[in-house]
């Protein structure tokens, strides 16, 4: 029964096979959920260019365009 849970299935379960349904992932969900999100605007804290970001920036931490935050982002494994 949708809701029960029982023995490790997801009261969701029901629904993953069903003909039509995508299944889609944790991120496709949320943003689908909230609508459009708020942009804000920032200079970027090193080249100087003007930019949108989505979130509001915290005063006195550094905030990057997409070009530098590239350079400044850990290098991926």
């Amino acid at each position: 029964m949708l809701g029960e849970g029982i023995r490790g299935v997801s009261k969701y379960s029901e629904y993953s096979n069903v003909e039509g349904v995508k299944d889609m992932g944790y991120r496709e969900r949320r943003s689908d959920d909230r609508g459009p999100r708020e942009m804000h605007k920032i200079t970027c804290s090193d080249c100087g260019q003007e930019a949108e970001v989505p979130f509001k920036p915290t005063e006195g931490r550094p905030v990057y365009c997409q070009e530098c935050f590239k350079k400044h982002r850990p290098a991926s494994y």
